[in-house]
């Protein structure tokens, strides 16, 4: 059912696993919650850092693909200022 959330009054992304491309190269995954004034609230998300990460980001989400996601934050606002594109993840 296309557009069809649990919740009427979310937007259509609303409780759907979503990757985030970050503005400062990060790359955020995680059940999106919605966009407000302080920005993404996204549930149970994990977050690649290029910087420090061991995988690059395409086999970093290659393998959330595999195994689901690595959850190392219940609950994370990405401000607007660093919200990128958001897509599906699947």
């Amino acid at each position: 059912m296309t557009g069809h959330t649990f919740h009427r009054d979310r937007e259509e992304l609303h409780g759907i696993t979503v990757v985030l491309a970050g503005r400062s190269g990060r790359t955020y995954v995680g059940r999106y919650h919605e966009r407000g004034s302080r920005g993404v609230i996204m549930h149970d998300a994990a977050v690649h850092d290029p910087t420090t990460a061991e995988l690059d980001r395409d086999a970093w989400l290659e393998r959330m693909r595999a195994f689901g996601v690595r959850v190392s934050e219940k609950m994370l606002i990405v401000p607007d200022e660093e919200a990128g594109e958001i897509r599906k993840f699947g």
